[in-house]
């Protein structure tokens, strides 16, 4: 299934994809947050699960053959990335692949039972209109897992806020405290947090958080 987003700055992740998969950027950022999210989701074997900002496909893939009883679906608004995810998961039984845009997904209402997001929701230009649309794909209860840079003070959200705006990509670095609000205020309830150890995280501390839909 394909929709055609017009979300900005699609070029910023289309040439990002480039270097996505190269072992030492997913070593340092990416696989460390992506083991830990595959734990949180093998031990609860949701019937579905829609990975959100899912680039390059390869936390997807992954959680295709961890869930082998699970239907898996990627989906990001950059193409260069979902070209690469498709020749990733192009064997039979692989995932299904989705362009869209996270504050508009195109997906059934009520019809997923997790949804992921793992060093993508800093880049969501409304964070408030994203969780709102995972709380309306998920069902009653589902699970919502988030694996991303939670900044421990607010003082240190505005300067990587500014420093990547003056870049030309702006970005959103909230606080545990602030994302604990979010989700509250989306009809979420935070069940799980953990700190994920990895080499980039000094600078940039990831965090796994696991939310249930009310």
């Amino acid at each position: 299934m394909s929709s055609a987003p017009s979300a900005p700055r699609r070029w910023f992740f289309d040439a990002w994809s480039r270097f996505y998969d190269l072992g030492p950027v997913q070593r340092a950022i990416y696989r460390p947050v992506h083991q830990g999210v595959l734990d949180v989701l093998v031990s609860r074997s949701p019937p579905s699960v829609l990975d959100v900002g899912c680039g390059t496909g390869i936390l997807t893939t992954r959680l295709r053959t961890a869930l082998p009883n699970s239907s898996v679906y990627g989906c990001d608004f950059s193409l260069g990335m979902l070209q690469q995810a498709s020749a990733r998961g192009r064997a039979a039984g692989g995932p299904e692949w989705i362009q869209g845009d996270a504050t508009r997904l195109p997906v059934r209402t009520g019809s997923v039972g997790a949804v992921v997001s793992t060093e993508a929701f800093h880049w969501f230009p409304e964070p408030g209109a994203a969780l709102s649309e995972f709380r309306r794909v998920l069902i009653p209860g589902g699970a919502l897992v988030l694996g991303l840079v939670n900044l421990r003070t607010r003082a240190a959200g505005r300067l990587f806020d500014a420093g990547f705006r003056a870049a030309g990509q702006p970005a959103h670095w909230p606080t545990r405290q602030e994302l604990e609000a979010r989700l509250d205020r989306a009809g979420f309830s935070i069940t799980e947090q953990r700190r994920v150890w990895r080499p980039s995280g000094l600078m940039l501390p990831a965090v796994i958080t696991v939310a249930r839909a009310r």
